[in-house]
């Protein structure tokens, strides 16, 4: 399952992880994904949205 939210299609972006010894290696940042049952074209569906996405109402909720 890919790791994007349905809403903004936000998705992992890659970076590095510098320590404090400055030892640098690759990593990736996901987005926080949650599942949530939310009305699509009037139904209710399971998506996996991004918490920015809930945060900013751009999801309505089913009951």
């Amino acid at each position: 399952m890919a790791k994007r939210c349905e809403i903004c299609h936000k998705g992992p972006v890659v970076g590095r992880t510098v320590s404090h010894a400055h030892n640098v290696g690759p990593r990736r940042f996901e987005p926080n994904l949650q599942t949530v049952r939310a009305l699509v074209n009037g139904a209710a569906k399971r998506i996996r949205v991004c918490t920015r996405c809930l945060r900013n109402g751009k999801v309505t909720k089913a009951a």
